[in-house]
């Protein structure tokens, strides 16, 4: 299913199974089943209607909205070996102490607010008729490293853009996790038809300006004072990538 289908489930009771699973992230069936009282017959009959039309996806005894997920990357990066891939539920946690680590630095404050919406909603991937969202992460053994997060929005006339957020863990810096983890983001944006994508950082965040810049992302536009960092005025620096 590509991120910009419009959802037509065809009947309410699909449309309403959708949304608990859309909401809850990975889940069990019988979970949705006592939920939503179903029967177990009548429940298994719209989840195959569900799975055939490629709304959600089976994973053992769970369901789940049905992002293709694409291959796990794995590469060698100086000394380590990073995996790129699709983050999951079970990632939820350890994703939103990431980005609050990048966050608290103070120079980030997009992704600020990407860890507190993730850490309300407890769902890493969104799907549904006012916004979406995708998340890839960098993982190193079992630690997550960095991650780069897509907001998808659904309304007509925004839906060729997206707001992409990226961000490395302090101490795994330097090795290039962050290049493959925008690469990753951009292309699979590109492949599904998005031209533009936007990022926002303070001008203080020099490093992250010139990371950006370096990937061929140009400043748009310049907010004065936007954001207020330990008391001081600092300017929002709008950037923005074509994907055409």
């Amino acid at each position: 299913m590509e991120v910009t289908d419009s959802l037509n489930f065809g009947h309410k009771d699909r449309k309403d199974i959708y949304e608990y699973i859309e909401r809850h992230g990975t889940v069990r069936e019988d979970e949705v089943r006592r939920a939503l009282n179903f029967e177990p017959a009548a429940l298994g009959a719209h989840l195959t209607v569900l799975r055939r039309d490629g709304y959600i996806r089976k994973v053992g005894n769970h369901v789940e909205v049905a992002y293709a997920p694409g291959e796990a990357e794995t590469v060698e990066l100086g000394d380590l070996d990073v995996t790129i891939r699709m983050a999951q539920n079970v990632d939820l946690e350890s994703l939103v102490d990431a980005i609050h680590e990048v966050a608290d630095e103070g120079r980030y404050i997009e992704a600020e607010t990407v860890a507190d919406l993730l850490d309300h909603e407890e769902v890493v991937l969104r799907h549904n008729e006012v916004s979406s969202r995708m998340v890839f992460v960098a993982t190193v053994g079992d630690e997550l490293a960095g991650w780069v997060h897509l907001d998808l929005p659904e309304a007509e006339k925004l839906s060729h853009t997206a707001v992409l957020t990226v961000g490395t863990r302090p101490e795994f810096r330097g090795h290039g996790i962050g290049s493959k983890l925008l690469d990753r983001g951009v292309d699979w944006a590109r492949e599904r038809g998005f031209e533009k994508l936007y990022n926002s950082v303070p001008a203080t965040n020099e490093e992250a300006i010139a990371f950006l810049e370096g990937h061929g992302w140009e400043t748009e536009a310049v907010r004065d004072g936007h954001y207020k960092i330990d008391g001081d005025y600092v300017d929002e620096v709008m950037m923005a990538v074509s994907l055409r």
